[in-house]
């Protein structure tokens, strides 16, 4: 194997100083990390602005919501369908679907794109004004994408940056600026948007997702997004065996939880899903109903993303201040509900809640002293299980928490969460992304109900006899892709045997 050659320091300084247009590149990228982490704090301000909105309507006239929610839920779904399809969902499959090579780039703009993003912040604020349980933060990243992959119009056509490139940091530059850590954009770019950032410009690209954060830092200030976790010395005789139980009901959970939005999504030959179909704007009201008299039934705990109870529940001093399962098991349905309703929003959020929920759960069931170390092992956990990203999941409740000294702690909850929660479910992001990209490409279904026929583009085997018809192969399981794409070969067991000497074709 040759041996690579050292870099010659006064050809690349000569080269950079002479190349002008390559350092402009890069201000107009800087400049977009910028617009994008400006959007996201200005989607965070009208987030919040309509959610106190919605807890002030609820303070004051409660049962009024029973009429509210439904309305508007139903309204934003109505708007949505009619002027931006594309900026319903989570936000972060929308982007791993734009990032996929099979995707024709005039394709891009159902995905990510400025109109979208702009859609996407009025869909999700009109969301939590109807008091649905969705989160901002998923959202945030198919905003920020989309700013940072407008960029590509003001880049020099020989420029070494890619498309896919610009949707990794923009999407990466979201979680960040979301969550008002920048390390965790990071790692999520690269745990779950890229897998792997190209040498060339990997630099470039990290520097935008820094950039964002520090414009959400520049705004809200350092300060931990649920407030600071002191954990002074921890034994592990009081916290391994109640961890356990709480990594492994995160797991449970988070992984059910999964699975039922895959199956929302994808829809079931069921009387509900039947009637979403027909009816996506009642279906819709309905699921607004539902999610009100939740409401109700929890104060106003199950409304929103739910980070204010999760703040609440982290500065608890004694676990007889909680109610324990009431928050958990309702505001889990309140999140189904919420996403089944076809209202854009984030699913980040709600998990965090939920694993606060269940940390309590079990700190009050095990009468443990650790409150708030379990609380925040059990945000790790159920954002892990849900996600099934669990190294994202680690960094970003550690920073949010500032809980450093809990880095094993968390980290081992996350991954035995992450590790039950695929024995349940599928990843909930990329299974969907796979979905959208089959709608998008006219693919078959990935539940094998529609199969190719005679005016597809498939292409027919070559072989000097007929095949064998479509419904003798296997059939895939609910919610499995194919395993082959539509031009390839028919697989062995599908295809007759091959023709013998004495039956070759009739003549007339």
């Amino acid at each position: 194997m040759p041996r690579s050659q050292q870099p010659d320091f006064l050809q690349n300084l000569r080269h950079e100083m002479v190349d002008g247009r390559h350092w402009l590149d890069r201000v107009v990228v800087i400049g977009f990390a910028v617009l994008a982490g400006l959007a996201v704090v200005g989607f965070t301000l009208l987030y919040d602005t309509a959610f106190e909105w919605f807890q002030s309507l609820q303070s004051n006239h409660g049962w009024a919501t029973l009429l509210w929610t439904p309305a508007v839920t139903a309204f934003v779904v109505w708007a949505l369908r009619a002027w931006a399809p594309g900026a319903g969902g989570s936000g972060v499959p929308q982007v791993m679907a734009a990032l996929e090579p099979a995707l024709p780039r005039s394709e891009r703009g159902r995905f990510v794109s400025v109109k979208l993003s702009v859609a996407k912040v009025l869909g999700v604020s009109g969301g939590v004004l109807a008091g649905l349980s969705i989160g901002r933060q998923g959202p945030s990243v198919q905003v920020a994408a989309g700013v940072m992959h407008h960029a590509r119009r003001y880049l020099s056509p020989r420029t070494a940056i890619t498309d896919r490139e610009l949707l990794v940091a923009g999407g990466a530059a979201g979680i960040a600026a979301a969550f008002n850590t920048p390390l965790g954009g990071i790692v999520f770019a690269i745990e779950e948007l890229s897998r792997r950032l190209e040498q060339r410009s990997s630099g470039l690209m990290l520097a935008a997702i820094v950039v964002s954060g520090l414009v959400s830092v520049s705004v809200f200030g350092n300060l931990s997004y649920f407030g600071r976790v002191r954990i002074e010395v921890v034994s592990w005789a009081d916290l391994f065996w109640p961890g356990l139980l709480i990594a492994l009901a995160c797991g449970l959970f988070g992984g059910l939880l999964s699975r039922l939005l895959l199956l929302s999504f994808t829809g079931l030959p069921d009387r509900f899903c039947a009637y979403r179909r027909a009816h996506p704007v009642r279906f819709a009201a309905w699921c607004g109903l539902g999610v009100a008299v939740i409401g109700l039934v929890t104060g106003g705990a199950a409304n929103g993303g739910g980070h204010h109870h999760a703040r609440e529940l982290l500065e608890m001093t004694s676990v007889e201040e909680h109610t324990p399962f009431l928050f958990s098991g309702l505001k889990f349905v309140a999140s189904w509900w919420s996403a089944w309703s076809g209202v854009p929003g984030g699913i980040f959020g709600p998990s965090l809640s939920l694993g606060a929920g269940v940390g309590a759960d079990v700190a009050w069931l095990t009468d443990s002293r650790q409150v708030q170390a379990l609380i925040a092992i059990g945000m790790a956990g159920f954002l892990a299980a849900v996600t099934q990203t669990p190294i994202t999941a680690m960094i970003i409740v550690m920073e949010m928490t500032d809980g450093h000294s809990m880095v094993l702690s968390l980290m081992g909850c996350a991954l035995l969460s992450s590790l039950v929660s695929r024995m349940i479910s599928r990843p909930l992001y990329s299974t969907m992304a796979e979905f959208m990209l089959e709608r998008v490409l006219d693919r078959p279904a990935s539940d094998g109900a529609a199969q190719p026929s005679s005016g597809s583009s498939a292409k027919p085997a070559q072989s000097p006899v007929a095949t064998a018809p479509a419904e003798s192969g296997p059939t895939a399981a609910p919610g499995v892709p194919r395993g082959a794409d539509p031009g390839s070969p028919v697989p062995a067991s599908a295809t007759p045997p091959p023709a013998t000497p004495d039956s070759g074709p009739h003549k007339p």
